[in-house]
């Protein structure tokens, strides 16, 4: 019986794909594609991965052009009828623009592009994407972006916070939430948040990169360990 297989969508203008791709090839172990934006269905894969990247050069806004690619139709589709997504950066952006997800991203409370670590807390780890984990680990993982500040209106934070939406946030080393501890001005210091029902995460930081120690950081490991043990 064959074992799972997972996607990686690519968009004109994806820079993280192969990033992304290794990950799940070496440290998940499992069988990997690239998707191109064109394909209408995902019916055989078990997990489907929208990686970071300029997807079509950030015009207009992050993600506001890739949401009308035909394979946003087949992930919808997909996510519907439980498909684990795991949306990374600009996956996030595009997850958000398609109304996968509630709110919005603005531009970094900078104004500027921001690549760095940064820290995360662990919020939720009853779910695939984050079982391995312990509630409260704090991670080290890089970001890259300029759009990063996540933002929805007062009710619909009550409503992420209270469904335990929110998966990571933003901390300093201690696992602290402050001010100087939220890099781009997120709300609450949103770094990840999933759906209702679990199976979509999305999130700002790139665990893909810090998924091996000649990267820097082991911190994203787990989170792809999680999606392997889920999968099994």
């Amino acid at each position: 019986m064959p074992g799972p297989k997972a996607g990686v969508i690519v968009f004109p203008g994806t820079n993280c794909d192969s990033d992304t791709y290794h990950a799940i090839k070496q440290v998940m172990g499992i069988d990997v594609d690239y998707i191109w934006y064109e394909k209408k269905t995902l019916k055989q894969y078990q997990l489907i991965v929208v990686p970071g990247g300029f997807s079509y050069g950030d015009y207009l806004r992050a993600g506001a052009l890739a949401r009308f690619s035909p394979v946003m139709d087949a992930l919808r589709a997909y996510s519907e009828n439980n498909g684990l997504v795991l949306g990374i950066c600009n996956g996030f952006q595009i997850l958000l623009e398609a109304s996968m997800l509630p709110g919005s991203m603005q531009k970094n409370k900078t104004l500027k592009f921001i690549c760095r670590d940064v820290h995360v807390r662990v919020e939720r780890n009853n779910m695939p994407f984050t079982m391995l984990y312990k509630k409260g680990d704090v991670l080290r993982i890089p970001i890259a972006h300029a759009e990063g500040n996540y933002y929805a209106p007062e009710q619909t934070l009550k409503t992420l916070e209270g469904n335990d939406q929110v998966v990571f946030r933003y901390v300093d080393e201690k696992g602290r939430v402050s001010e100087d501890a939220n890099p781009n001005g997120s709300v609450y210091g949103i770094a990840g948040l999933c759906n209702a029902g679990g199976n979509i995460l999305a999130m700002m930081p790139h665990p893909e990169r810090a998924s091996d120690k000649l990267l820097g950081s082991e911190d994203g490991r787990k989170l792809f360990l999680s999606i392997k043990k889920a999968l099994k």
